[in-house]
């Protein structure tokens, strides 16, 4: 079969995806895109393009490269019109998480791909990891019973990436609130307990920790979501961007017969049944397949889409899916800026 022609724009975190669309048996890497010139030149040298496969302007991208695939990992502002022009020109979409900013670019983003009839997934890779996998395994076999809650905690201090020590410029990442940027939290959750949210309320912390940032809303101290779900159960997600304790992402789920919990260090958490253990154990929680040499969580990522891809059929985050893990965000932020008051959560269907 001939190979899938691919595209990226945004070579940052978009690297990542070159490299692995590159080696597959199945995909040929004919074009990247960035608005900054050095480091498509860096990158394309890297990859051993040649000049005519390197793009500054994401028009020229799309209508100059042979592409049948689009992959954005762009920032987040951009991400809508990118997926739309895609779309429209007859690409299938991998695009980065989050989806879109507003919720009527969500569903410009849905009409479009009912519109077009192309595929679209949106690469939320932490669905991927492996222990996450396992734990999708365990609820799926009915171990915890009926799922109640469930938490995630993501502590991410990113201050040199919100603002420039040396020049004092803001970037993209200190106009956006946390709790919009939580598919990474409520995704994998979401995704293994089969659910959706229908409520959401959302709280916002104070400015404490960078009171000079105060006019800018990725600087605030912390921003919590609590969610509900058709099924009943609530979700409860910390994010910030600040908080000065390191990298933290941690997931818990409480059942009625038993829970799972991800350590907050290390790489074993607990996991308990009560008709089967007479205690918790301890649950290896590594985020890479230590079986596979291509384990990464982006590689199943990938191999789902182009089986979307190859078959014409919906990948595991399709739009809908997409926008399940987008849009509570965006509603419960909604709800902090009205003092913490219960909001509806649309939901998108086919």
């Amino acid at each position: 079969m001939p190979k899938w022609k691919v595209g990226i724009v945004g070579l940052n975190r978009g690297k990542v995806f070159a490299d692995i669309f590159k080696s597959h048996p199945k995909t040929e890497l004919v074009a990247i895109c960035d608005v900054n010139h050095q480091l498509v030149e860096t990158v394309g040298k890297e990859l051993g393009l040649a000049d005519e496969q390197k793009f500054v302007s994401f028009d020229d991208f799309l209508t100059k490269a042979p592409l049948d695939i689009a992959v954005i990992a762009t920032p987040i502002e951009f991400h809508t019109e990118q997926t739309i022009k895609a779309l429209e020109a007859e690409k299938d979409v991998l695009c980065e998480q989050t989806a879109a900013y507003t919720l009527s670019d969500c569903e410009r983003i849905v009409d479009t791909v009912k519109k077009t009839g192309r595929v679209y997934m949106m690469a939320e890779n932490y669905i991927y990891f492996h222990y996450l996998r396992k734990w999708k395994e365990i609820v799926s076999q009915d171990k915890l019973g009926k799922i109640v809650y469930a938490e995630n905690e993501y502590l991410n201090p990113i201050v040199p990436l919100l603002v420039k020590e040396k020049t004092g410029e803001f970037s993209w990442r200190a106009f956006r609130a946390p709790i919009w940027y939580c598919a990474h939290s409520i995704g994998p959750l979401l995704h293994i307990m089969n659910d959706r949210i229908v409520r959401a309320m959302g709280i916002l912390c104070d400015f404490s920790t960078y009171p000079q940032y105060k006019d800018y809303i990725g600087f605030v101290d912390a921003e919590v979501g609590i969610f509900q779900t058709q099924k009943g159960a609530i979700i409860k997600v910390l994010v910030s961007n600040v908080i000065p304790r390191g990298h933290i992402i941690y997931y818990s789920l409480y059942g009625t017969r038993g829970y799972l919990e991800s350590p907050r260090e290390g790489e074993r958490g607990l996991f308990y049944v009560s008709e089967e253990m007479k205690a918790p154990v301890s649950f290896p929680c590594q985020i890479v397949d230590p079986e596979l040499p291509q384990g990464i969580p982006e590689y199943f990522m990938i191999e789902d889409f182009l089986k979307a891809v190859e078959t014409r059929s919906r990948p595991p985050i399709d739009v809908i899916r997409a926008m399940d893990f987008t849009v509570p965000g965006l509603v419960a932020h909604e709800s902090a800026l009205s003092g913490g008051k219960w909001l509806d959560v649309p939901l998108f269907d086919w």
